[in-house]
């Protein structure tokens, strides 16, 4: 062969080669080598982490499911345990949760290891009754709720036996407060010392619950930044003292760098800004907390900008992004404030206020499992969803406690992505997101999860090494039944989680059908960051 007509070979191969990779692009295929994807971060082991509401711990007026309407309720007091200022008809009374539960424990423990994060915005009034007495029939003053020992004995019981240890705050309201409304750390500090006798523990905590919305917590009125800075530097001192490993976590903001903190009347009136905050309490806290919800659901709509959301817009782009939105907001705010220190998201959900009717449905999955590949690539170290079990954006469903699908997606995230997160690359494919990680116990192994939210045309990715493939799909994005590469995922006898088995792919293209997620494991990608 002669030098010109090698030349030649060459400069052939490599035009068809470009066209070969043009065509694949244009038909929406990204080809992807396991074994050569960097790793850019990582995040804590119990990453993905859930709520459960502090009202769900001692009963209380909670949202009110949309498929329970009570016309006849009567209407509560003032002081009744719910968020001031709304319409009583949003909620409605709810017992006490049964943390016993051994279907309960089953399941929560089958995402394990993970954070249980117990507070909400029920916590900022919630009084701790520092003896074995049962609840009094009326909060004391300057109080909506109650929490008797017995009730957090059963938390910890819960998080000891689930393997989560716990996240919460304090309570902030006026009966915390001296006559000068500056508030007293003595509440504080007997919830946290009785925890530590009782065997639970506290990794990490707020002061408040989303100061940015103060106002529904029951603070002085006119409670702003600087008071905010005031009650910090009386907390956290005790914090250091009786609770010397716990995280603190701040601001705990919600609402900012999204279309709902636009003006519009409600929950995002009078805000306190995050900025405002951290410049006031400087460098106090470990880590940056936030609160995300992309929306709020129909229960509180009205009068807010870009609030209602509906089925069809579940699988947009738009949507989709509206969680790298609100964590550009406050990574550029820790990024002025607490440099280098980790971002924590300690609540998120379909929509606020409970979440939309189709919550619970096959459609929020594709908001859910975006949303924790999404910020695993930032580094974001812990997503604790709301909630575990309570209203329609929980987890599991709150009578029966069967599993919803973003459950199943939790599950499968736990059993197959690990801590070590990969850059999948970036794709100009509309509708189609990558996300790698290390695979979870399994050195040199990655796991790549593809999530096609194209409901009508297919999307492929070119692999050059065989897999495993778990497809999550649904007959409509409405369904609450979840298929895994075709099948129903239901629970066994005795409520015990089936194995999640994954169907075999050989190298080369993976076709991912429209509407679908799917997470691939590539045990022996030889990927020298995973080992």
């Amino acid at each position: 062969m002669t030098p010109r007509y090698f030349l030649r070979c060459v400069l052939l191969c490599t035009l068809l080669s470009a066209a070969s990779l043009f065509a694949q692009k244009a038909q929406g295929t990204i080809s992807l080598d396991p074994a050569q994807l960097p790793k850019i971060a990582t995040v804590s082991d119990r990453f993905q982490s859930y709520n459960v509401e502090m009202v769900e711990v001692t009963g209380g007026r909670f949202w009110k499911p949309y498929d329970q309407v009570i016309a006849s309720a009567p209407q509560p007091k003032e002081d009744a345990n719910q968020l001031p200022g709304m319409d009583a008809s949003l909620f409605m009374y709810r017992p006490p949760i049964d943390l016993t539960s051994p279907k309960l424990r089953k399941l929560a423990a089958g995402l394990a290891p993970s954070y249980m994060r117990v507070s909400g915005s029920w916590q900022n009034t919630t009084y701790f009754q520092d003896s074995d007495a049962p609840a009094p029939a009326t909060p004391p003053r300057g109080f909506k709720g109650v929490l008797t020992r017995q009730e957090w004995k059963g938390v910890i019981d819960f998080s000891n036996a689930v393997n989560a240890p716990l996240i919460t705050s304090v309570a902030v309201s006026s009966g915390t407060r001296d006559a000068d409304g500056v508030w007293m750390a003595g509440q504080a500090r007997r919830f946290f010392q009785y925890t530590t006798s009782a065997g639970g523990t506290i990794a990490a905590t707020e002061f408040m619950n989303e100061p940015t919305i103060a106002r529904v917590a029951d603070v002085p009125k006119g409670y702003d930044a600087a008071a905010f800075a005031r009650d910090v530097a009386v907390f956290t001192p005790m914090l250091r003292t009786t609770l010397p490993k716990a995280v603190f976590l701040g601001p705990g903001s919600v609402l900012e760098g999204t279309p709902l903190a636009q003006g519009g009347q409600g929950l995002a009136g009078d805000m306190i800004k995050t900025d405002d905050m951290l410049k006031a309490t400087g460098s106090v806290f470990d880590a940056l907390s936030y609160h995300f919800y992309g929306s709020v659901s129909l229960r509180c709509a009205s009068g807010m900008q870009g609030a209602s959301r509906t089925v069809a817009q579940a699988l947009s782009s738009e949507w989709l992004h509206r969680t790298d939105i609100a964590y550009d907001f406050y990574a550029k705010a820790r990024d002025k404030y607490l440099q280098s220190k980790p971002i924590w998201l300690t609540e998120t959900g379909e929509t606020a206020c409970g979440g939309d009717s189709w919550a619970s449905s096959f459609a929020d999955t594709f908001r859910y499992l975006n949303q924790l590949g999404s910020l695993a690539q930032k580094g974001v170290q812990v997503v604790a969803h709301n909630t575990l079990a309570a209203s329609d954006y929980a987890l599991l469903d709150p009578s029966t406690l069967d599993p919803r699908p973003n459950y199943w997606a939790a599950l499968l995230w736990r059993r197959l992505m690990g801590t070590t997160v990969l850059d999948a690359g970036r794709t100009s494919t509309p509708n189609l997101y990558l996300y790698a990680q290390c695979l979870r116990e399994k050195k040199g192994g990655v796991a790549l999860l593809a999530i096609n939210a194209d409901a009508s045309a297919s999307r492929s990715v070119q692999l050059k090494q065989a897999a495993k493939r778990y497809t999550m799909t649904a007959e409509k994005l409405e369904s609450r039944q979840v298929l895994l590469n075709g099948k129903p995922l239901t629970l066994l006898a005795d409520d015990a989680l089936p194995a999640t088995k994954g169907v075999s792919v050989a190298a080369g293209t993976v076709t991912l059908q429209p509407a679908s997620l799917t997470f691939l494991a590539i045990e022996h990608a030889g990927n020298t960051s995973c080992r």
